[in-house]
């Protein structure tokens, strides 16, 4: 029974591992995004969706072996050398896990300074847009009133 278990477990991590590969690959795709200035919000909508599917994904998988591993943790600790090669199987995933998480990590953060920047230049553009809005609004109210002369009388007597 506890063989199963441990398969479980074992296997539980390996998914956390393509997770994180899958959120790693995502985070290109959407560093990519953020320094094209063609994407489409709606891309860029799509692969944080897709990313959130990951987290969500993540947090399950973390829940599970939780439950797991709090069933076998006593069978592990007592029978150290019967199951060494998954103990060991298991501390090399955990190693990768953590890795993966700690590039995870920095690519966010790269990511962030990035939309950081997105957003001041579409907040720059939209404030450009905005003054040159009231620029032409108050040039056409001006040569409106130019041109609403007041009559006038002239007198050619001399």
């Amino acid at each position: 029974m506890s063989e199963k278990y441990i398969d479980i477990l074992l296997q539980s991590l390996r998914k956390k591992e393509q997770v994180l590969n899958e959120i790693i690959r995502l985070d290109d795709v959407q560093k990519a995004q953020l320094e094209n200035e063609m994407c489409s919000v709606e891309d860029f909508d799509q692969t944080v969706e897709a990313k959130s599917k990951c987290i969500e994904q993540l947090e399950q998988l973390d829940s599970g072996f939780q439950k797991v591993y709090d069933r076998v943790s006593d069978v592990l600790k007592a029978d150290r050398d019967t199951y060494s090669e998954e103990i060991r199987q298991m501390k090399e995933l955990i190693r990768v896990i953590t890795d993966l998480s700690v590039e995870i990590q920095v690519q966010e953060a790269r990511n962030k300074e990035l939309m950081t920047l997105k957003f001041s230049d579409v907040k720059k553009k939209t404030r450009s847009l905005r003054t040159s809005g009231k620029v032409a609004n108050q040039y056409y109210e001006n040569m409106q009133k130019l041109s609403n002369v007041e009559p006038q009388f002239m007198d050619n007597k001399q």
